[in-house]
């Protein structure tokens, strides 16, 4: 009989902390962001709610990611309601930990040790594909506000935060190899003073 030499890649372990996360995006997301209208609806939201996406994008692998921003956004919509349901901004949510997640393994091939540049472009691709060009498409076919409208304020948002959830990422990684133990060994990534 054969058997599998490789772990369950779903562990307890992984499901607390991934829940953990869920929590730490619905309360940074639903309550401490600050929301600013535009046109009736919600034209820029000036908060750190995407950080435990995307940490758990890059930690916890691309799955993992886009499950703790589906799920965050689900069940911040049943606790705290913004308006209607629509699942294209659980799609956004979703790839606010895919996309760091992917561009992360991809920029590692394989190595262990990540430096901040790959960190600046995986959270630069999550601002760019998914704020500027994705949300407000979908903000114009569902509420109607046009992307001419909607697309400068996210523009000077990225180029605000970008920067900032970058050291915040990579602080937080670096502190979590020292707090946590992953429990995966040489495989986990950490961040280096590196550039790359």
């Amino acid at each position: 009989m054969l058997q599998s030499k490789q772990k369950p890649k779903l562990t307890t372990q992984m499901l607390v902390r991934m829940s953990l996360l869920v929590a730490l995006n619905i309360i940074l997301d639903r309550y401490l962001s600050l929301r600013l209208p535009m046109l009736g609806v919600e034209g820029l939201r000036i908060g750190f709610g995407a950080v435990p996406v995307i940490f758990a994008g890059i930690f916890m692998g691309p799955v993992a990611g886009g499950l703790v921003g589906a799920v965050g956004d689900i069940v911040g919509f049943i606790v705290a309601p913004l308006g209607a349901y629509v699942p294209h901004f659980t799609l956004t949510a979703a790839l606010r930990g895919i996309i760091p997640g992917l561009i992360i393994l991809l920029a590692g091939r394989g190595r262990r040790e990540i430096g901040i540049f790959p960190l600046f472009l995986a959270i630069s691709a999550v601002f760019v594909v998914v704020n500027i060009l994705i949300w407000p498409y979908f903000m114009e076919i569902v509420f109607g506000p046009l992307r001419a409208v909607t697309v400068p304020p996210k523009i000077a948002e990225a180029v605000v935060a970008i920067p900032i959830y970058t050291i915040i990422l990579f602080s937080m990684g670096r502190a979590m190899e020292r707090i946590l133990d992953t429990g995966m060994g040489r495989k986990a990534i950490h961040f280096s003073g590196k550039l790359w």
